[in-house]
């Protein structure tokens, strides 16, 4: 046991630099993909049939395609296209396409919970659609949305581990370094599923507590 405790002890300074990478690509793909969703979701109810064509195309494709299909479209497919990134890049563009077409779905539920009522008494209020969307619809949409949307954001952190495979130094990629270079996998993957549980564990629990004071709120 002194023996494991060690071990991890050793190689934690790596194993946490690999997981604020993960923390990183995460977080900055949340931040590009979630307003991708809104802009997506509200594309898809447009009336313009081309604007809706294509968001219903990049929505398709996000949702079909496997996260590891897309980050290898990004790392090693667009090269051949003229566009080469680094791996961070890569997986930002991947994992912020995925965030995007998966949420555009939720908040897409979201703006059709909104009573169609509301939307009348904007307009009889003199709301144009702008003004009724920014200050009547999307508030309620986006309290509906919310608890669906931070639990997505734990799924894709535990979906940046796919990042290994284009050379991103995150939590896994450090892990499988260390592995090899030890013969010891089992117990720093142990260590690499301990790093992820201390932040999804209580990331979870607070999205619950959250859905339910949103619920009884409701």
């Amino acid at each position: 046991m002194n023996d494991l405790v060690d071990f991890w002890l050793e190689h934690l300074p790596a194993m946490l630099d690999g997981l604020m990478v993960s923390v990183q690509v995460t977080g900055v793909s949340l931040a590009i993909g979630v307003p991708l969703g809104l802009l997506l979701a509200l594309a898809v109810q447009s009336r313009s049939k081309p604007m809706r064509g294509i968001a219903i195309v990049v929505v398709e494709v996000g949702r079909g395609a496997p996260a590891l299909i897309l980050l290898q479209f990004t790392y090693f497919g667009l090269p051949n296209a003229g566009l080469s990134l680094d791996s961070f890049s890569s997986a930002v563009i991947a994992l912020a396409w995925c965030t995007g077409a998966y949420t555009s779905e939720i908040i897409r539920a979201g703006l059709e919970a909104v009573p169609h009522g509301q939307k009348e008494a904007a307009e009889a209020i003199g709301l144009n659609h702008l003004d009724a969307l920014r200050y009547v619809i999307l508030p309620q949409a986006l309290r509906v949305s919310v608890p669906a949307l931070l639990g997505f954001s734990i799924l894709m952190l535990q979906a940046s581990s796919l990042c290994f495979a284009i050379a991103l130094p995150e939590l896994v990629s450090q892990a499988y370094l260390i592995g090899s270079t030890t013969f010891r996998y089992m117990p720093i993957l142990v260590l690499a599923g301990l790093l992820y549980a201390a932040i999804c564990i209580p990331a979870t629990i607070a999205v619950s507590a959250l859905e339910r004071k949103l619920g009884a709120h409701a």
